[in-house]
């Protein structure tokens, strides 16, 4: 005849395995709650931006390319920045959004907005925090970007300010 094992009554679980499991979500999910709504606060000084940047203008864009010393192709957003308001801006990061034919999103890229000012009577760019933009100035900027997708549609970039320091 055919060997059957025998029957064997399973040991009864503990009960606190469950409620250590449980607990020990919980505290996990309280983590990366806490550390995601920490992390998405804006630094110091910058509190200001969403408000403050109703008073930039960002106008008159144009793109060009160039290529840079070690052959690659390099692109370059250029335009003219207004101060409309009251204070004086300090810093500023910008974000611009590259979209492909469907409109879709195809790169993002944040960078600190630099401005043009005459040194020696040549042309430089350089940070907010160096060259301030006071209430009533129109300066240039640029915005220089050495990759950018390969399925960019070509078209000009959406630009938003994403920070501002002023004083």
């Amino acid at each position: 005849m055919g060997a059957f094992s025998q029957y064997t009554e399973p040991e009864p679980s503990s009960s606190w395995r469950p409620i250590a499991i449980a607990t020990g979500t919980v505290v996990v999910v309280l983590v990366l709650v806490y550390a995601f709504s920490c992390h998405g606060k804006p630094p110091a000084g910058a509190a200001a931006a969403p408000a403050y940047a109703a008073n930039l203008e960002i106008s008159e864009l144009h793109l060009s390319t160039a290529e840079n010393f070690v052959g690659s192709q390099v692109t370059y957003l250029e335009g003219k920045v207004a101060n409309h308001g009251d204070k004086v801006v300090i810093g500023g990061d910008v974000e611009t959004v590259f979209r492909n034919m469907l409109g879709e999103i195809v790169d993002k890229q944040t960078q600190p907005l630099s401005i043009e000012i005459t040194v020696l009577g040549s042309p430089d760019w350089v940070g907010l925090n160096a060259a301030p933009l006071v209430p009533g100035q129109i300066a240039s900027f640029r915005l220089t970007f050495e990759h950018i997708s390969a399925d960019w549609n070509q078209g000009y970039p959406e630009v938003r300010f994403v920070s501002i320091k002023t004083k």
